[in-house]
């Protein structure tokens, strides 16, 4: 059942599923993960069995992305075992927990016949007697740093000491399984950037922006609304700023204590927005931005269409450098030096997108580290076909007209697969206009 959300004037062209309708898409989904991503990600790793511990509240971040669409938390304490058998290619999905985790996790846990928890665990471990045991811990990716302190310590002390020396870290393995996108989820994230950018059309209209009264914390609710309205979440606050002739940048790129609220939207301003949504287990981050039309204007003034041009060619330089195997560090100090020699004055700072919003991969720079990520921050951590981009960045121009520097700010997904680089739901390439243009406009 397919069906349009009317807006106003702004049509919201894709389906927003009933819950139920979700569930079942969240746990097809999964099984196909496990059944068919999960063997792949293991055997490439060389982790033949992944112990991931957790309890209720407390949830591992990789262990929460595994839960069925019923379960909203863990259980008590969770104990999840996968066990790849290469030769056989089978996969064995096992929870040693009073229930089974959906459909895709049978649990192995009668507790009338082994009342103790741990005792079960190891009992699963000698009957399989893996060559490695991988667990969640990291110092390099926080996603993959998910077994906290009393698990771990009572995993080590009931494990038998003959298998100590087989416990290594999972982390290639759970930045692999959180990064990674499967042909069902590109189709749905495409659907979720389109509503994203149906939404931000929406607030940087006519509709929602009153120019001289509608202030851009009064833009920034209204885009939280329409997301609750809509059955949908945010997984960050939206933000709304505005650039004008009259006012200097304010601090550093997303210095949010130093950045203005309430200020009131005016004729000649450039209206930028960060704002994502989440859905269906998966998150956007986008940023675009908006002219408010002076009287008698019918186009935004040439000197701010080619700043965002200009705009556009940092993400051509980003985009081009995106080539597999080079690390976040390679990725930026290159693409920084094209759009340098290019003239321009870019910033990037690029982060993965998909389970999280600032989820776990290959981050090509942040806004304070142009010189590159530190090694906690997956400095060595290599670009992987396959995963999808917050395309994050800036460029400095001089506006004469304005007699000041502006940032153009610009963020849309991308999906890095075995053919390259391409835009989820594509790119911003012309400023919205507020108020639209209608043919009856005259002198």
């Amino acid at each position: 059942m397919i069906f349009f959300l009317a807006i106003g004037e702004i049509l919201l062209a894709q389906q927003i599923l009933p819950e139920i309708e979700r569930a079942k898409v969240i746990d097809e989904i999964l099984a196909d993960r496990f059944n068919n991503l999960l063997p792949q990600l293991m055997d490439e790793t060389d982790i033949d069995m992944w112990i991931l511990i957790s309890r209720e509240y407390n949830e591992d971040p990789v262990l929460r992305t595994m839960l069925p669409a019923r379960w909203l938390n863990a259980r008590r304490r969770t104990i999840l075992v996968f066990y790849r058998d290469k030769a056989k290619n089978t996969i064995d999905k096992l929870a040693v927990a009073r229930y089974n985790v959906g459909d895709n996790i049978l649990s192995v846990w009668d507790k009338e016949k082994e009342p103790e928890q741990w005792k079960r665990l190891i009992q699963l471990i000698e009957e399989r007697n893996p060559k490695k045991i991988g667990l969640n811990f990291s110092k390099d990716h926080n996603i993959a740093d998910g077994l906290e302190k009393t698990d771990h310590e009572e995993f080590m002390q009931n494990l038998p000491k003959k298998y100590h020396k087989k416990v290594i870290s999972a982390e290639q393995l759970a930045v692999g399984w959180i990064e990674t996108r499967t042909a069902r989820e590109m189709i749905i994230y495409n659907q979720l950037v389109d509503i994203t950018h149906d939404i931000i059309a929406e607030a940087f209209s006519e509709k929602v922006v009153t120019p001289g009264i509608t202030t851009t914390t009064e833009v920034e609710w209204w885009m939280r609304q329409k997301v609750t309205n809509l059955g949908l979440e945010t997984w960050f606050h939206p933000t709304v700023d505005v650039q004008r002739t009259s006012e200097e940048i304010v601090g550093h790129l997303y210095s949010f204590s130093d950045r203005p609220e309430d200020m009131v939207i005016l004729p000649g301003d450039l209206l930028h927005c960060d704002f994502g949504i989440t859905y269906l287990r998966l998150n956007t981050d986008c940023q675009e931005l908006a002219y408010i039309l002076k009287p008698r204007e019918r186009e935004a003034p040439e000197f701010l269409r080619d700043a965002l041009k200009k705009g556009n060619k940092v993400q051509d330089f980003l985009t081009d450098n995106m080539i597999a195997g080079r690390t976040g560090n390679e990725i930026l100090a290159k693409a920084l030096q094209d759009g340098r020699e290019a003239g321009l004055r870019p910033a990037i700072y690029t982060h993965p997108l998909g389970s999280y919003g600032h989820s776990a991969g290959t981050t090509i720079g942040m806004w304070d580290a142009q010189g590159g990520v530190m090694k906690a921050d997956g400095e060595n951590y290599p670009l992987r076909p396959n995963t999808v981009y917050a395309i994050e960045l800036n460029t400095t121009v001089t506006i004469p007209e304005w007699k000041r520097d502006i940032r153009i700010m610009l963020e849309e997904a991308g999906f890095y697969g075995e053919d390259g680089f391409r835009y989820v739901n594509g790119r911003q390439t012309e400023l919205l206009l507020i108020p639209r243009i209608k043919e009856h406009l005259g002198e």
